[in-house]
């Protein structure tokens, strides 16, 4: 990096020239608006009652009972004590939001670029290439905000490697293990996983290097120093992550109970998620070149046209008014790729794709490797179910890779490699100790294989057919005169997409080549090549995301309207549940207003979603019984909703005269089938062995009643004559759930698959139930620790640094 105040002025005025940058593509957050994203949406509705609880008492409850029956919040923001990564994540994340977010992949790039000795000028160059490609933009959209929040720490933890291979020990500690830190606190960990796999590759690179040169004690030196910088950062988040391992095993990441399907047949993977559920949105090998040229594939699932439209001019032919033609085109099915269905292309940019194949044939070095290598293994693994051959062995043999979906995303590598090693192209060709003619050739060579595979594209594209796995039922809403106008419509945004790459390619070579003969001053080349990729970039990127994406923030932050069929049933003061099947699996719109048996989330609890697919979607009344369903939204003749009374729902509490007894998951699911819940109920007694009593007598006047709610502490009082089974309309969850009788704790266990049960002696007693996660108090004791040994190593950094400063004559050491 640059010293001394020369130096600081520059780093600071590139971050001010980021933050009006970054405020100026969402300018819409200047006038108090938000972005419409679609996943935030349903966040709102599944972290409802947590925070109003949170905003009532000023507590964090760390459970919620609105979504799926009831789940821990670690997923959903909970808060934790002493988590000062999260206050230092704040600072740096001081703008409105997504601007908060795009000035991150700015900064971070920047910085990145910075401890790879690129110019200051290039390094801006590149933040902006990689702050705009059309990927990190359109997450935006969709409301992907953990997502962009982890990619955007990743140029920064690199850095901190690359530091440190450096020979730059101390900085290079620092800036890892805070840039891990805060990595890890972004809570995205797939994007973490994907970028492990880079550092793996880079890794072997500086290795081989390290053998050829002979300094394999460098690289054992700097590897020791990463894996302390990486356990601290980690360390420092031990409270979220040891949260999220121990809900992730009772969620659809972890191991299965299970060894069959709904249908009977035996489950093929109880590891981790499905291998179909893994690929389903796997890139098809083809569409990978929408690097290049964004909607070589018609671009998002989707695409707004306008008047330019093949299907707009058909429709005014018919007579259709245009404001109704013109409704169309703004919705044209132009995608016709793998995927089940996109927001929008991968698009790099062309300029950045030509500069990375400038990169390939003029950087010399380990950097070109494995900047290559990750793009490869990104460009590879992104295709997933289309090659299959390493899909299923990164699958089957590689940890943790199947507690992942939607393999597509690990892209976001390749995003990242690419535009690096563009700008370690651009670095040489303004590098006056490479011969002038070794630059002329690399740009003739690039512009050649870019220009032509434009020509092979160009040429191929009668042996494509523009048609889609889904477009079947296209054909069938519209008509096949108007989907063969559709079809025209993709081959019209491919030759204009392509032509559109084409002319970007030919200006930066252009500029490159009146550089190389001394027309234009390097300056000036720059200057234009940053230009010619926000034109590129932000005109893709304006497709998707644009100041018609944002909303008043009432809209978002009270994105459900409370109807009348709401109204009615929270006239009701009791504690139950309500069943939407219209919403389907994946809503989080009844959880905003009521507890719901559904939700929306990545990781959904494996025991609701297994009572949800074996029996409450085919209608299985005894379940929903016992998940205490009062309310089961129907429609009336005139398709109106309304809440349609249950009142066979069980309650909250009841008394069983019987346990069936079972020796496996499977038995214990099976059983339910045909299982009267308000007078039996089923115990796998090989997980809970201490269970020897199986009848009971139940007293005619025995009552059990919720006296007090609160999501993580619910009170009951039980009469009955005689002791008895307990069971509560519950989630049972054993890491934090404790229960009390009359104040003295008592051990539970769990009953019909997913339900807490109670041993609740004769007479009157009041019985609790509270959340008291261990695993917050002993996480945050190990976050404290950390974070404080992190921040006095930082301060301590700083202090020799200003001390070398002064030993050097007032300059300080990078």
């Amino acid at each position: 990096m640059k010293t001394g105040l020369k130096a600081f002025f520059v780093h600071f005025f590139a971050a001010v020239f980021f933050v009006i940058v970054a405020l100026a593509y969402f300018h819409p957050v200047l006038g108090g608006k938000v972005l419409n994203q679609p996943d935030i949406v349903q966040y709102t509705g599944m972290a409802k009652e947590q925070n109003d609880f949170r905003k009532r008492t000023g507590e964090e409850p760390y459970w919620t009972n609105s979504a799926f029956g009831g789940m821990p919040t670690y997923q959903l923001g909970a808060y934790y004590p002493h988590d000062y990564i999260k206050k230092l994540d704040n600072l740096i994340r001081f703008l409105p939001r997504p601007a908060d977010y795009l000035f991150l992949y700015f900064i971070g790039f920047y910085i990145l670029l910075c401890c790879l000795k690129v110019d200051y000028r290039l390094a801006i160059l590149g933040a902006l290439a990689f702050g705009f490609s059309t990927y990190l933009i359109i997450i935006f959209g969709a409301g992907h905000n953990a997502k962009a929040h982890a990619i955007g720490y990743l140029p920064l933890l690199l850095g901190g490697i690359v530091l440190t291979f450096r020979k730059k020990y101390l900085w290079g500690f620092v800036l890892t293990a805070i840039a891990m830190a805060l990595e890890i606190r972004a809570n995205h960990y797939q994007m973490t996983y994907y970028f492990m796999l880079l550092v793996l590759i880079l890794g072997v690179a500086y290795l081989v290097d390290a053998i050829r040169n002979k300094q394999l004690k460098h690289f054992g030196i700097s590897v020791g120093i990463l894996l302390l910088a990486v356990t601290l950062g980690i360390s420092a988040n031990a409270t979220g992550l040891m949260a999220t391992k121990e809900y992730a095993d009772w969620s659809t990441r972890g191991k299965s109970e299970l060894t069959i399907n709904p249908d009977g047949s035996p489950k093929q993977n109880t590891e981790g998620l499905d291998r179909e559920y893994i690929t389903q949105w796997s890139y098809g090998i083809a569409e990978s070149l929408n690097l290049f040229v964004p909607r070589l594939f018609g671009g998002a699932t989707f695409e707004d046209l306008g008047e330019d439209s093949k299907a707009y001019d058909f429709l005014i032919d018919q007579g259709l008014p245009r404001n109704r033609a013109l409704e169309f085109a703004g919705q044209v099915p132009t995608y016709w790729g793998d995927q089940p269905g996109t927001s929008g292309p991968a698009y790099i940019g062309a300029i950045v794709f030509f500069l990375f194949i400038l990169g390939l044939i003029l950087v010399k070095g380990r950097a070109k490797w494995w900047l290559l290598g990750g793009v490869l293994m990104s460009l590879m693994l992104s295709w997933g179910k289309n090659f299959s051959l390493l899909t299923d062995f990164m699958i089957d043999y590689f940890p943790l890779y199947d507690k992942f979906r939607a393999v597509s995303s690990i892209q976001v590598i390749l995003e990242l490699c690419a535009p690096i090693l563009g700008v370690l192209a651009l670095g040489s060709i303004f590098n006056a100790s490479i011969p002038k003619k070794d630059k002329m050739k690399a740009v003739k060579i690039a512009s050649y294989a870019v220009l032509g595979l434009v020509a092979a594209l160009f040429l191929v594209k009668g042996m494509f057919s523009f048609e889609g796995p889904r477009d079947r039922m296209f054909a069938d809403n519209y008509g096949n005169e108007l989907y063969s106008l559709i079809v025209l419509d993709r081959k019209a945004v491919y030759n204009a997409d392509l032509f559109r790459s084409f002319l970007y390619v030919l200006l930066t070579a252009g500029l490159l080549w009146l550089y190389l003969k001394e027309k234009l001053k390097q300056n000036v080349v720059i200057i234009a090549l940053g230009a010619l990729i926000v034109f590129d970039l932000v005109g893709v990127n304006l497709r998707y995301v644009n100041k018609d994406s944002f909303v008043n923030k009432r809209q978002m932050s009270q994105p459900f309207t409370e109807t009348a069929l709401h109204k009615r049933i929270l006239q009701d003061d009791g504690v139950f549940r309500v069943y939407n099947p219209a919403e389907g699996w994946d809503s989080a719109g009844t959880s905003y207003f009521h507890q719901s048996i559904t939700g929306y989330h990545a990781a959904k609890p494996a025991g609701m979603q297994d009572l949800f697919y074996f029996y409450i979607f085919k209608g299985n009344m005894g379940v929903l019984n016992m998940l205490n369903v009062k309310y089961v939204v129907q429609q009336d003749e005139e398709g109106r909703n309304y809440p349609a009374v249950n009142p066979e729902a069980n309650g909250n509490a009841w008394f069983v005269d019987k346990l069936i007894e079972v020796n496996s998951a499977d038995g214990e699911i099976k059983e339910l089938a045909n299982l009267d819940t308000k007078r039996e109920a089923v115990v796998n007694t090989q997980k809970f062995t201490n269970i020897n009593r199986f009848n009971f007598q139940v007293d005619s006047t025995a009552t059990i009643n919720l006296t007090d709610y609160q999501p993580n502490h619910l009170t009951y009082t039980s009469k009955n004559a005689n002791a008895g089974i307990a069971v509560f309309s519950e989630m049972y969850y054993a890491n934090g759930w404790n229960a009390y009788i009359d104040g003295r704790r008592q051990e539970h266990f769990k009953v019909n698959y997913v339900l807490r049960a109670l041993e609740v002696p004769e007479g009157t007693h009041t019985i609790e139930f509270k959340f008291e996660p261990e695993v917050v108090e002993t996480g945050s004791k190990i976050t404290l620790a950390s974070s404080i040994l992190l921040g006095l190593i930082a301060l301590a950094g700083i202090g020799y640094s200003f001390w070398r400063s002064k030993e050097k004559g007032g300059k300080p050491q990078a």
